[in-house]
């Protein structure tokens, strides 16, 4: 965990927790002088002083599954030793114990003392999905959904990607992983690392003690046969599985991601264009890979998907007012044709998938480049044109889209404090 910022007594600004997504363990580092510009419409108060919002990076478990990454987020909030649950520990096969945070990063987080939280990439899923726990209880009857004022998502899968079938998990078959795959690949070295954790620095900290994976807990043969086949990555409990459309939409039909009526919610939505950068140069290397993937991405044969998936059902007709419904009429079961929505991404994720959980039609929403002022419990989606899932976050870069998607944060977590402000006058 890392904080930036500073702190008032009274916690105003509320603070922000940031949540990192999939292999993001660089925090502040990374994410470099973002707070300046969230803090630009800071005023001094009645005696001079300026309070700066509190920034807290949450570390979570980077490859690990939602529901196991929410949990950590939860105990290294609040202190005390993460419970990931009887029943889900007996599922999936782990301790239902895992890491001990003797020092809660925010003491006496309740309804009545919320947070903030933004999550990029896999962070919003996380965040989603806490507040899902939160909402069934699994942190008992105090923990309550109103705990999130806020929700911020940035490049979010929260409907899945077809990314992560070409890198290696089987369309047909998910969660199986194919052998020799991009996605093999990287089973292996994240089970080196889970071997090795013992003896490693905490930037390659996996959050795997829960699974007994180390070089303590298990044998050398018993590492090798992971090697060959992952418990771990083929698995229903592990990043990989929980951004196939599969997993999404089985979330969905749990009721997962329905707007809690007094947390805000904004999605930004990065829409890549096909053009690469004009101009090659150490920067815009990022640019360049997300153009390629993003071409991979639209080649995709969502035929190929099964079970199919909710989106891929039905007549497709969007409701009325929303022009970006993510079908055009499908006419048989393999027989759906894409439209530019489901398509269009930034490099990662499909746009549909960004936008927030389920259908236009089901979820409250508004899609807007300047939308109205906020309200809590409806979706507020803004688009990021000519974006790539990079372009805000992990890398701080100072670009002008980095410095005007911060200052529109900074305006929204404002707005939200001081219509909570008038909320408790009245």
């Amino acid at each position: 965990m890392v904080e930036v910022g500073y702190p008032s007594a009274v916690d105003s600004p509320i603070p922000l927790v940031i949540v990192q997504g999939f292999l993001g363990a660089g925090g502040s580092f990374l994410w470099g002088a973002f707070e300046d510009y969230l803090n630009h419409n800071v005023a001094p108060d009645a005696d001079g002083n300026i309070c700066r919002r509190r920034i807290i990076f949450a570390n979570v478990g980077p490859v690990s599954s939602l529901h196991d990454r929410a949990c950590e987020l939860y105990y290294e909030l609040t202190g005390g030793t993460v419970d990931y649950g009887e029943e889900h520990a007996k599922l999936y096969g782990h301790q239902r114990f895992g890491r001990t945070y003797p020092t809660a990063l925010y003491p006496g987080w309740s309804a009545n003392k919320p947070l903030h939280f933004l999550g990029h990439s896999m962070g919003g899923p996380t965040i989603v999905k806490l507040q899902h726990l939160l909402k069934t209880g699994l942190f008992g009857s105090a923990a309550t959904p109103d705990m999130i004022l806020s929700l911020t998502s940035v490049s979010a899968p929260f409907r899945g990607t077809q990314l992560v079938y070409a890198l290696g998990e089987r369309a047909d078959a998910a969660p199986a992983v194919r052998t020799f795959s991009i996605g093999g690949a990287l089973t292996r070295v994240v089970h080196v690392l889970s071997y090795l954790s013992p003896i490693l620095p905490p930037a390659l900290d996996l959050h795997s003690e829960s699974r007994h994976l180390s070089f303590r807990d298990v044998s050398i043969t018993a590492f090798w046969k992971q090697l060959w086949k992952s418990d771990w990555a083929e698995s229903r409990d592990a990043t990989p599985f929980d951004v196939t459309f599969q997993a999404a939409d089985e979330r969905e039909a749990n009721g997962e991601g329905e707007p809690n009526p007094s947390t805000y919610y904004r999605s930004y939505v990065a829409r890549l264009m096909d053009a690469p950068p004009q101009r090659f140069s150490i920067p815009s290397l990022t640019g360049y890979v997300m153009t390629l993937s993003s071409t991979a991405m639209k080649s995709f044969k969502f035929q190929s998907i099964y079970p199919i998936p909710h989106f891929l059902r039905g007549n497709g007709e969007s409701p009325p007012g929303i022009p970006n419904s993510p079908l055009l009429p499908i006419h048989g079961p393999f027989l759906g044709i894409p439209s530019k929505t489901l398509i269009e991404n930034d490099g990662v994720v499909p746009v549909f998938s960004q936008d927030h959980p389920f259908e236009c039609g089901a979820a409250p929403c508004t899609h807007s480049i300047c939308p109205a002022r906020q309200k809590s419990g409806i979706w507020s989606v803004k688009y990021l044109e000519n974006a790539n899932h990079l372009s805000i976050a992990p890398i701080w870069r100072g670009s002008a889209m980095q410095i005007a998607f911060w200052k529109d944060v900074g305006n929204w977590l404002q707005d939200i404090d001081h219509t909570r402000e008038e909320d408790d006058v009245n």
